[in-house]
């Protein structure tokens, strides 16, 4: 049975008389000098290299080590799991709300109205739902959310903070307001289109009803170009129309509500400055513009101090700023055309940051083959899912590969105590001592697992073991979106709180 052993960085108790050992969670102590074989379980120790004990000890540890606790069985059938843990996730519920309250808008509007809403009460159903999906996606709008929703104390009940820490599904409200606007601005349209046909003039009516067709054309390539599926296959064309045609919907919006402010003062009398400045939709649209280009401006090209790791990692390092735990900061080098998040890593020093590229695709093997001396930021870092760990007291991190990189934030806050599970083929090779030795400074019984020389461990056993006998309120998953749904689902459908990282958060 081949296990790479808890690292055990810096441990105290190193230069003791003995040696403590975990293993699945189960404790071994090696007497110095006594005789062992058959089991290879290997510690770091700072300042040197890898070493190894690849002997079995005739006390405390026998040649095999102890089995991890049996999972317990998972809760419900296969039936209500489906429907708790997939079906209604917390993202579609948040999306099923946000559809929720527009429809009662719709039957307020078709109440009040004698049965068919106003093009004034379309229109501002749209604008509104079109703002709140642009916040839900601006960096400085999001960070306020994560602060309301963590600004509880430790001593609020489990059950409620567990419910808040679900504040990073926020992006099931973006695409339920993106997606709500749209279907606003159809019904917009075809109520315009049905008043010039019963009454078709010339000129601006004609403009209107041109306008409409045509960001109707742009949202729906922005929704198109949104689905999970073609997101996933083709993420650079997703981006590229998400841009583009959402910038050109803002210019045909401001367009038309000139166009329809004007008509409004033709049949009024009212001047054209005060028909605008009292309708609701354009307020709504200049938050909306505002808040869209607020994050552009901050768009600098910043200069880059590359770290080599491997052929398969590189760490980027920035000394523009310095940059406080928790935050996340997009990256490129064509900044018109793509964009790439990362988690930040505070220098220790406090004289800037940096972040860790694993090879994920083209533009990741990009920098690690040719590192970069200058590339793009665009603006203002953001909090990403483990911000959330302040709502707990004691938690167990797991991380995958270069999932380790978003975990180095939170070590190096070192507020919340927690216990380390790191799966990776060889982790001092990929990623360099210097991270292994942050890893093992954060947790010195940290479970480092070395999948090239001991293969796929099981996650969810390993991870069910260290929150059991690290006692922990909740589980944080940073892996790939395949292995992230496992554990995640394999700790909730037992009853203990974890939580992962979703395509949209």
């Amino acid at each position: 049975m081949a296990l790479l052993h808890p690292a055990a960085h810096n441990d105290p108790e190193m230069n003791s008389p003995k040696i403590p050992h975990k293993v699945y969670g189960h404790t071994g102590i090696v007497e110095p000098g006594s005789k062992v074989e058959t089991i290879s379980l290997d510690y770091y120790d700072l300042g040197s290299s890898t070493s190894s004990v690849s002997e079995s000890t005739e006390k405390g540890l026998q040649s095999e080590p102890p089995s991890p606790p049996p999972l317990p069985n998972k809760r419900g059938s296969s039936l209500t799991r489906y429907l708790s843990y997939t079906l209604f996730s917390v993202y579609r519920k948040m999306f099923a709300a946000i559809f929720t309250i527009n429809l009662i808008a719709f039957i307020a509007f078709v109440a009040i109205n004698n049965g068919s809403p106003t093009l004034t009460n379309v229109k501002n159903a749209t604008s509104a739902n079109l703002l709140a999906s642009i916040l839900m996606r601006q960096e400085n709008a999001v960070n306020l959310v994560y602060e309301i929703f963590t600004c509880v104390p430790l001593s609020t009940p489990l059950i409620i903070r567990r419910k808040l820490a679900k504040v990073f599904h926020y992006g099931g409200v973006h695409s339920g307001c993106g997606v709500a606007a749209v279907v606003w601005f159809i019904l917009y349209m075809a109520l315009a289109t049905k008043e010039f046909a019963h009454k078709p003039t010339h000129g601006l009516a004609i403009a209107n009803i041109i306008t409409c067709y045509l960001l109707v054309t742009m949202f729906l390539l922005i929704l198109g170009g949104a689905h999970p599926r073609f997101r996933v296959m083709f993420h650079d064309y997703f981006e590229a129309i998400h841009r583009f045609a959402g910038w050109t919907a803002l210019i045909i919006l401001w367009s038309q509500t000139f166009i329809v402010a004007e008509l409004t003062r033709k049949k009024s009398g009212i001047s054209l400055g005060f028909t605008i400045v009292r309708a609701p939709s354009f307020w709504f649209l200049l938050i909306t513009t505002i808040f869209t280009f607020l994050s552009w401006s901050q768009l600098r090209q910043r200069e880059v101090f590359p770290e080599t790791l491997s052929d398969h990692a590189t760490r980027l390092h920035f000394k523009y700023r310095n940059m406080k735990p928790f935050y996340g900061l997009k990256l490129s080098d064509r900044p018109l055309l793509e964009w790439h998040a990362f988690a930040t890593i505070p220098d220790a020093d406090g004289q800037g940051f940096s972040v860790v590229v694993s090879n994920a695709g083209d533009w990741t093997n990009r920098q690690i083959q040719n590192p970069p001396k200058k590339l793009w930021t665009r603006g203002y870092p953001m909090h990403g899912l483990l911000y959330t760990t302040r709502l707990f007291r004691r938690i167990v991190l797991v991380a995958t590969g270069s999932g380790i990189g978003p975990c180095l934030s939170l070590m190096y806050c070192n507020k919340t105590p927690r216990r380390i599970l790191w799966s990776t083929p060889n982790p001092e090779t990929t990623y360099g001592v210097g991270i292994v030795e942050t890893v093992c400074k954060a947790d010195p019984q940290a479970v480092i697992w070395n999948t090239r020389e001991n293969g796929r461990p099981d996650m969810v056993a390993l991870t069910y073991s260290l929150f059991v006998e690290f006692n922990a309120e909740a589980v944080f998953v940073i892996s790939n979106p395949k292995l992230t749904r496992k554990i995640v689902y394999g700790m909730e459908s037992r009853g203990i709180v974890a939580y992962g990282a979703i395509f949209d958060s």
